[in-house]
C-alpha cells in the first residue's frame, strides 16, 4: 500500500484470535519490517510471506508461558509422555498441533508453570501482570508519509491517566541485563519498542505518553527474570530503522520488484571482511 490509495483510520480490535492477526496481508508487523533490513531482504521477507513456516517446536514453551501469564494465546495441552519417541506419542502430539493447541511433554508443562509462578513472585513483573491491563489488543494504523497500514499486538497493555505501558514478555537463553542487551541487536528489539509506542499512540491511547518495558525470562531454572525499559536514545534508532523499512517496503509494492541482498546491479560488487574484523587483522598483520 502506498500514500495513493485511501487513508484508513486507526483502529482498535479486542479479541481478534491470533491466526487472523498473522495472516493479515493489508498490513505489516513489527517482525515484517524487521526482516526488510538486512541481514534480511525484500525477496527473502516476500517468499516467507507467501509461504509461511510451520510453528518451531522451540517456540511452543514462550507461547505457553505467554498463555499462563497473559491469559490469552493458544490453548496448552500437556500429555503423560516424557519424549515424543513412541509412534503413539507423536501421533498425539500431532494431534493436538491440528486443533492449533500447543502440545507439551510432561516435564514441559511443570517448567512453564514454574515459569508462570516466577513471573508472578518477581517484585516488579508480578504486579505489572496483575495490574489492570489488556492482553494481545490489535492495533492498526497508517503511516502518513507512506500510506502503508501497520500493526501491532502488544502482549500486555495497561492504560493509566498519567502513562500508558506497554509490557513485552520475552523467554531468553540468557535473561541477563547484558545478554538480553545483545538480544535487542540480535533481533532488532528495539525497532518492536518504537513501532508499539507509535501504534499505541496513533490510536489515542496514550494521550500522556507510553513507555515499553521489556520482561524477559530465562528458560532455565530458577527462571530469573530482568524488566527494563527501552531507552529513548535506542528507540529513536529503531524508529529510523522502522521509516526506512516502510519507504522499501511502500517501494517494493508500487513497483513490484522485490530485489535480494544487492538489488539490481550491473557490476559485481566488492565483498570481503566485516570492518571490525579487517581493523584487528591489519593491526595484527600489516604493522
Amino acid at each position: 500500500m502506498t500514500a495513493t490509495v485511501e487513508v484508513e483510520a486507526p483502529k482498535v480490535i479486542d479479541g481478534l484470535p491470533a491466526e487472523d492477526y498473522h495472516a493479515d496481508r493489508t498490513s505489516i508487523s513489527s517482525s515484517g519490517l524487521r526482516a526488510l533490513l538486512p541481514p534480511g531482504c525484500p525477496a527473502q521477507f516476500k517468499y516467507d510471506r507467501e509461504h509461511p513456516a510451520t510453528p518451531k517446536k522451540e517456540f511452543d514453551l514462550g507461547h505457553a508461558a505467554h498463555k499462563l501469564v497473559l491469559g490469552e494465546g493458544e490453548e496448552i495441552v500437556v500429555t503423560e509422555w516424557d519424549d515424543w519417541r513412541r509412534k503413539v506419542a507423536r501421533e498425539e502430539r500431532d494431534e493436538i498441533r491440528a486443533t492449533g493447541a500447543i502440545p507439551l511433554l510432561a516435564h514441559e508443562g511443570e517448567q512453564v508453570q514454574a515459569m508462570a509462578e516466577a513471573i508472578r513472585r518477581h517484585p516488579i513483573a508480578g504486579p505489572l501482570f496483575a495490574s489492570k491491563g489488556v492482553a494481545e489488543r490489535s492495533i492498526y494504523w497508517t503511516h502518513r508519509d507512506t500510506g502503508v497500514r501497520l500493526r501491532v499486538r502488544p502482549d500486555w497493555l495497561v492504560v493509566r491517566p498519567d502513562i500508558t505501558l506497554i509490557v513485552d514478555l520475552k523467554t531468553a537463553t540468557d535473561a541477563s541485563p547484558d545478554g538480553f542487551s545483545k538480544s535487542i541487536e540480535s533481533y532488532s528489539y528495539h525497532q518492536q519498542g518504537a513501532l508499539y509506542i507509535d501504534g499505541v499512540q496513533a490510536v489515542g491511547l496514550a494521550p500522556e505518553g507510553a513507555r515499553f518495558l521489556f520482561v524477559a525470562q530465562s528458560k532455565k531454572p530458577p527462571y530469573l527474570v530482568t524488566v527494563g525499559e527501552l531507552r529513548d536514545q535506542d528507540q529513536e534508532i529503531g524508529r529510523a530503522r522502522n521509516e526506512r523499512a516502510l519507504r522499501i517496503y511502500a517501494d517494493c509494492t508500487a513497483s513490484g520488484q522485490w530485489p535480494d541482498w544487492t538489488g539490481p546491479v550491473t557490476e559485481i560488487p566488492q565483498i570481503g571482511l566485516p570492518t571490525w574484523a579487517v581493523i584487528r587483522q591489519t593491526e595484527e598483520y600489516m604493522q
